[in-house]
């Protein structure tokens, strides 16, 4: 088996030979402009497009989680909309929680759960949440 070979360079316009794949996660409302894609847009127009697009005409098709999307962008370069994030999430509407040490993944609790599985009960969590649901989970 071969290892890990780390190259340095712009994510966006990958230099090896051969078919490349520049995979990158996408939510589920139909949100593009935070985080990686950003720079995928000025690169190449098409991924976003085709994003927007499948989200517009998303009754007719799957567009949930775990749905990819290969979009071609030159004859051997494909970038894969996956669709992995459900919703998007503000700074002002984040817990506290989620930066928290406690609450990065870890080795795994008594309970069998990640440490980062945990319910957050931070004050700002809480106030997110609408009255009577609960403790909600930091991830899901």
């Amino acid at each position: 088996m071969s290892e890990i070979r780390y190259v340095r360079g712009d994510a966006t316009a990958p230099s090896v030979k051969g078919v490349k794949v520049i995979a990158h996660v996408c939510n589920d409302v139909g949100g593009w402009g935070k985080g990686f894609v950003p720079a995928v847009s000025r690169r190449r127009p098409e991924p976003e497009a085709a994003y927007r697009a499948r989200h517009r005409d998303r009754a007719s098709h799957d567009f949930g989680l775990g749905a990819v999307q290969f979009v071609r962008v030159e004859p051997y370069v494909r970038v894969a909309n996956m669709i992995g994030q459900r919703g998007t999430r503000t700074a002002a509407r984040a817990s506290p929680c989620a930066t928290r040490p406690s609450a990065r993944p870890s080795a795994s609790s008594p309970t069998g759960r990640p440490s980062w599985a945990r319910p957050c009960t931070c004050p700002a969590s809480a106030a997110a949440r609408p009255a009577g649901s609960g403790p909600a989970w930091s991830r899901s």
